[in-house]
């Protein structure tokens, strides 16, 4: 601490990342990283270009990803805003849309940034419990002028919430803002990107360092109303007029050129993690279930989720441990990985399970 701080920084209660060893390390499933390269394409264009005018800014507006964007997602030019990942974004977001209003509701259990951001930016908020299952349960989240920030699916626990329902919801409470976090809606979770046309009042982040495999670069993009994109415009030209660099712009077109890859990948990582659910239940953990690309369980008893980790990362196997809040403190979120690399993982935690 600095003498230098002011109470504001003392105060401050940051946000905690996962683990990045600069070691080695056998099995690292603890931050939701993808364990297949970028499409190759993406990689050649990194190796071959990547260098290319680098000397000059880039785009400020990434207007060619933006392009590229709405084209994927039939939408407009305009209702594309890019960022330095989905949590650059996310912070405009609670920045531009959540203060002043009568208050910023999301779960109780959920990504920790959002109280993070809440807190830094002096927004009044409420955490609404997540129901006895762990899912979210929206009808708690009608107030009439509020805004409502959830993922979908939630993390950590990776349960999704059914398209229908969000619909249901966004119809019933269209005088509040609503952002829904999609970082994880690839592997086998209802987008809501689609009900943007239909509702003014609705902002989808999504995140390229999941599905996409481009954690390294860090780009992140939001799809909403004209009006709010305009505002994440304005938000973003107060802080940093280039949040995307050059390369990171033309790998992330390219791996949206690249869909047959990106649909082979996710499509094994849901196969993968499905495989490995069964691996996990045969040896009595009770698993929740997972749209995204990792799984939250709780071991048998009188086992303990703190040993299980602690013994783990002894042999050089990362995997996720929430302390608290004390409802979670038995689980343990797992990245899903390879195959072989899944296999590997129930070995070992075979052998801890025996000893």
């Amino acid at each position: 601490m600095s003498k230098f701080w002011s109470q504001f920084v003392k105060d401050l209660d940051p946000y905690i990342p996962g683990e990045q060893p600069q070691g080695e390390i056998r099995l690292k499933l603890n931050t939701n990283e993808n364990p297949y390269l970028p499409a190759p394409k993406v990689i050649e264009e990194i190796q071959n270009h990547g260098s290319d005018r680098i000397n000059l800014y880039p785009d400020p507006e990434s207007n060619i990803l933006r392009s590229t964007i709405a084209t994927y997602h039939d939408v407009d030019i305009s209702n594309v805003f890019v960022g330095n990942g989905s949590d650059e974004i996310l912070a405009f977001i609670f920045y531009g849309f959540f203060k002043n209003k009568k208050n910023l509701l999301f779960p109780d259990i959920t990504y920790s940034f959002y109280p993070v951001y809440a807190k830094l930016f002096e927004i009044r908020y409420q955490q609404i419990p997540l129901n006895n299952d762990f899912e979210i349960d929206l009808s708690l989240y009608h107030h009439e002028n509020s805004a409502v920030i959830f993922p979908n699916p939630n993390a950590p626990t990776g349960i999704p919430i059914p398209g229908k329902k969000i619909e249901d919801f966004l119809q019933d409470n269209q005088t509040s803002i609503i952002v829904v976090d999609e970082a994880y809606v690839d592997f086998g979770t209802d987008s809501s990107v689609s009900l943007v046309k239909k509702y003014k009042n609705l902002v989808v982040t999504r995140s390229m360092s999941k599905s996409r495999s481009l954690a390294g670069l860090r780009v992140g993009y939001a799809i909403g109303d004209t009006t709010l994109i305009d505002g994440l415009i304005r938000i973003k030209n107060s802080f940093n007029s280039y949040p995307l660099d050059r390369i990171a712009q033309k790998a992330s077109v390219t791996s949206f050129q690249e869909d047959n890859y990106f649909n082979e990948t996710c499509k094994k990582i849901i196969e993968t993690r499905n495989r490995f659910i069964k691996a996990l239940e045969n040896l009595q953990f009770s698993v929740l279930p997972s749209g995204g690309n990792f799984i939250f369980a709780q071991p048998p008893s009188p086992l303990s989720a703190n040993t299980i980790y602690s013994q783990l990362r002894d042999i050089g196997i990362l995997v996720r441990y929430f302390s608290q809040p004390e409802k979670l403190k038995n689980f343990l979120r797992i990245t899903i990985g390879t195959d072989q690399q899944m296999d590997l993982f129930v070995g070992e935690l075979k052998k801890i399970i025996n000893q």
